[in-house]
């Protein structure tokens, strides 16, 4: 009897094991450092319109706003990819929470455009820790096999940050305007990051600098080939992420300026993007682990141009909603799976700083052409605008799928 209650419970507790160990380790804490990292970097698109205004900018001056964040987001990716391989995450990673918050509240209180413009690239700068030193130690955390679902649900901290942000935004500044967003949404995050580099240094104590708490896993680098293929990934992926951040930097500005909406509804609207990352990243990351991280990343790039052209043709009511939350199913499926083939193509001591890399081409491409875009909508419109862009994914993916054929992941 008692042997086979043991052997019961026992077999339970295996059960349950494989259960929850996409949920295991770090992964938790990392959903709530993840939130806080992104509650002021997701205002200044869903906030723009309000900026826009306020300084009187047109359509390539606004996408010099967006650009100040996302170039100095890009820039410090790549010092701190190299620094978390050798010094450790925890203190980048805090600094990615702390320090945006801080340039947030600094942007708060700007008076200036060029005040603005100066601490948004702060913002970007102390950002730029966080997303390098995160992902090896999740992925090591869990066995390899639940990595991409590990990994999706990580991005569901940042995906409810995306969607509560511009709703929680536009109810601030309809009191307090957009400086109030930015000044209210910053303190509680700082408490947040302060809390967090506790709770992270009690998980790894006693570890070496960079190693996870518990269950490492370390993969031998793939077989011969793998940079070919890790490069035409990168190229695909990255590139496909700077233009859909570049178009859907505009689709508040679209909505207010071609459907007549307020700037505050536009503002709550781009929270429909943002909301597929609540169930499109974990489903991004259980399909990587089960079909392979190639076919699913080749699928959203091949659907990501389509869904970009058709802003041009889909009325607006629930043809606009839906079509956003496709836009943001693409995105949030390519994140983890991104992530989970970048950090199962290299080895234990450059992952971060090829992470690294991979954040800085995604970053620097989206925006250096946000404002291009901004450029082509004043001289062409936004029609024009967007069927280029849409046909730039479709060209660019046709190509590297070549390179990828051959890929068994």
């Amino acid at each position: 009897m008692l042997k086979e209650g043991g052997y019961v419970r026992g077999e339970f507790r295996i059960k349950k094991f494989r259960f929850r160990s996409p949920f295991s380790g770090l992964v938790p804490l990392f959903v709530m450092a993840h939130f806080g990292h992104h509650l002021l970097t997701a205002l200044p698109v869903p906030l723009l319109p309000l900026i826009r205004d306020e300084f009187a900018l047109d359509y390539t001056q606004a996408g010099w706003v967006i650009a100040a964040f996302s170039l100095s987001y890009g820039i410090g990716q790549l010092p701190a990819g190299w620094l978390a391989d050798r010094i450790g995450s925890r203190i980048l990673i805090t600094v990615g929470i702390c320090g945006v918050a801080v340039a947030g509240l600094l942007v708060g209180l700007s008076q200036t455009y060029a005040m603005m413009m100066i601490f948004f690239g702060l913002m970007g700068i102390m950002g730029g820790g966080y997303h390098p030193a995160s992902p090896p130690l999740i992925s090591a955390s869990v066995e390899p096999k639940n990595r991409g679902r590990a990994l999706g649900l990580h991005m569901i901290g940042g995906s409810s940050s995306f969607f509560l942000a511009p709703l929680i935004a536009a109810a601030i500044a309809t009191t307090w305007g957009w400086r109030g967003s930015f000044i209210a949404l910053a303190a509680p995050t700082i408490a947040f990051g302060a809390v967090f580099y506790v709770l992270l240094g009690r998980q790894m104590a006693g570890k070496k600098p960079g190693q996870a708490p518990a269950g490492g896993h370390d993969d031998a680098p793939p077989a011969p080939g793998r940079r070919r293929r890790l490069v035409s990934f990168i190229v695909l992926t990255t590139f496909t992420q700077a233009v859909l951040f570049s178009v859907m930097s505009f689709i508040p500005l679209f909505l207010v300026d071609q459907f007549g909406v307020s700037r505050e509804t536009a503002a709550a609207l781009i929270a429909v993007i943002y909301s597929a990352g609540l169930w499109a990243s974990p489903l991004g990351g259980h399909l990587s682990d089960r079909v392979g991280r190639v076919p699913v990343i080749l699928a959203v790039c091949l659907l990501a141009g389509p869904a970009v052209y058709l802003l041009n043709l889909v009325p607006y009511g629930l043809g606009t909603g839906a079509l956003l939350l496709a836009i943001g199913m693409i995105i949030y499926v390519r994140m983890p799976v991104s992530e989970a083939y970048i950090v199962s193509q290299t080895s234990g001591h450059n992952r971060s700083t090829i992470l690294g890399i991979y954040y800085f081409s995604s970053m620097e491409g989206g925006g250096l052409l946000t404002p291009v875009m901004g450029s082509l909508i004043d001289r062409l419109g936004f029609y024009p605008g967007f069927t280029i862009a849409g046909a730039a994914i479709l060209v660019v993916t046709l190509i590297c799928s070549i390179w990828l054929r051959d890929s068994r992941d």
